[in-house]
């Protein structure tokens, strides 16, 4: 696309310039950290931005961690015992366990967390449901009694996702999961240092030195010994991606989350600098709607944008000639997964004389259409002005509103009219890891208010299909109701699948050690 072009030509001349100052005095096993945003909020239930999630495998640990192939492994906790027919599971703590303030992690301490969690986690509403009873009987015994089998148990509570099932003394676990927590603190590696946060700028983390990992094990990703070599994390938050491949290159931060696309081939060529793939289930994007005020309360005119939006114009507008990296032809599931269906997917190119009548009978009457998009994440904005420019071309009346992306998700959690501060419509991503299931896609909802994700789809047929899911009898019956639910996913136009691409990272090679997945900071050693 020519705004990509014109993107792309003023970052790579952009790159000889002097780069921001980075701190300075710093010990050999301090990392300097680019994330590809700010981290908004600390709060790993509040907010379900990928930046919280990194912040949050830092600060906070979980009872089951999860390899790099996904399998669930005890972490927090000894191990279970299941019994009763798979209707009681009895969790043990380690006894070695402390919070950032130095008090021991109880077993009430984490029946609290995991209830703050699972009002707001898609893996976690399901698996309260299924739970009669959770319980602390003692200081480090937690008590599952199911009304049925939960065999995904750990799964839910193990899994990485956006928002990270994080363990937490219980007078902060108390805290209403749709308000902030009133302070950082966990039992994880690293503490989280207020006094030296900069908002749009600095994140600062230090190492907990009660932390005990655990002892036996392989590191992969969030499972086995978590080791913390380093002394100090810090996130330096640089907008700009020419900025930050330049201090990459100079030395001045170890590590580029998501570096721009079109400047791989650049850092590819300096030999002091790795370029990989780590997390090889990758990013799929979503096009989400306000279901609850006009004009996407019409699924109507839902499916007229599922229908004009091309995933190959938006991956290409990601990827540019790096199309190895990119998925065109995704749908709810990610590519791989073991539900990975091609039903319901379309093909060919739209056609917008047609969409535009559709639109038209669909009864839209012109209402502003408030668009939010990132400004300083790249992979975000380019699939933001493909998509609105298919709005315009449809004759939405669109108000594109841009801002940092940490303002964009707060303003996702409002259900107010456009009028009042809402929104219309948003671009986002949702990481593979998180699309795999059924069970942990917090997006294929239709509960509506009631715990829904944002923009708040409401479709009874969804949850009828989710729950058939969790009680079907074997692997096949899952994978024929998870087909269904993409078909009725479609049919009820909850969101628009983007595409998919697998992200790079970009370090310098004096970085060891470090695991496979999203980007967890134990186990690294700094040469």
């Amino acid at each position: 696309m020519h705004r990509r072009s014109l993107l792309v030509a003023a970052s790579l001349a952009s790159i000889p310039l002097a780069s921001p100052r980075i701190a300075r005095g710093q010990a050999r096993r301090v990392l300097n950290f680019v994330p590809y945003a700010d981290v908004a909020s600390p709060d790993p239930i509040w907010s379900s931005t990928y930046a919280t999630r990194s912040s949050a495998l830092a600060v906070f640990d979980t009872l089951y961690g999860v390899d790099e192939n996904l399998v669930a492994r005890p972490q927090m906790v000894e191990g279970h015992v299941v019994a009763d027919e798979g209707r009681l599971w009895t969790l043990k703590l380690r006894d070695d366990l402390v919070f950032h303030e130095g008090e021991r992690v109880l077993a009430r301490d984490c029946v609290a967390s995991i209830r703050r969690w699972g009002t707001r986690d898609a893996f976690g509403q399901q698996l309260l449901a299924a739970t009669d009873e959770l319980s602390a009987p003692d200081d480090r015994t937690i008590v599952f009694r199911l009304r049925r089998p939960f065999p995904a148990l750990p799964d839910a509570l193990a899994r990485p996702s956006s928002l990270v099932c994080a363990m937490m003394p219980a007078r902060i676990a108390a805290t209403d999961p749709y308000r902030q927590m009133p302070e950082v603190i966990g039992s994880g590696p690293f503490r989280y240092v207020a006094g030296e946060r900069i908002p749009g700028a600095r994140v600062v983390y230090e190492k907990h030195a009660g932390y005990q990992p655990r002892p036996e094990g392989t590191p992969s990703f969030t499972a086995g010994p978590r080791i913390a070599y380093l002394d100090r994390i810090v996130f330096n938050v640089m907008p700009d991606p020419a900025s930050a491949a330049s201090a990459l290159q100079a030395g001045e931060v170890d590590w580029i989350e998501q570096p721009l696309i079109d400047l791989l081939p650049l850092l590819r060529r300096n030999r002091d600098i790795a370029v990989e793939v780590k997390d090889r289930f990758g990013y799929l994007g979503q096009f989400r709607f306000n279901h609850l005020n006009p004009p996407f309360d019409n699924v109507a005119v839902r499916r007229v944008v599922l229908a004009a939006i091309s995933q190959v114009d938006c991956m290409r507008a990601v990827v540019g000639n790096e199309e190895s990296i990119a998925n065109s032809r995704v749908g709810v599931y990610s590519p791989g997964s073991p539900v990975e269906t091609d039903a319901g997917l379309r093909s060919g190119l739209p056609d917008f004389d047609a969409l535009k009548r559709d639109l038209a009978a669909a009864g839209y009457k012109g209402e502003r259409v408030v668009f939010l998009a990132a400004a300083e994440v790249p992979r975000i904005t380019a699939v933001c002005e493909v998509t609105r420019d298919v709005l315009v071309r449809l004759g939405f009346n669109v108000d594109y509103v841009q801002a940092d992306w940490g303002t964009i998700g707060a303003r996702t959690t409002s259900k107010e009219p456009v009028e009042r501060g809402g929104f219309s419509c948003y671009c986002t991503y949702v990481g593979g890891i998180d699309a795999m299931t059924p069970a942990a896609h917090s997006y294929l909802r239709g509960n509506g208010v009631n715990g829904g994700p944002a923009g708040w789809p409401t479709s009874a047929r969804i949850e009828e299909l989710r729950t058939q899911y969790f009680t079907a009898p074997d692997a096949a019956a899952q994978i024929e109701v998870a087909r269904a639910m993409q078909l009725q996913a479609f049919q009820d136009t909850l969101f628009v699948p983007l595409g998919q691409f697998i992200q790079p990272i970009a370090y310098r090679k004096s970085l060891t050690g470090m695991v496979n997945g999203a980007p967890v900071f134990t186990n690294i050693r700094k040469a």
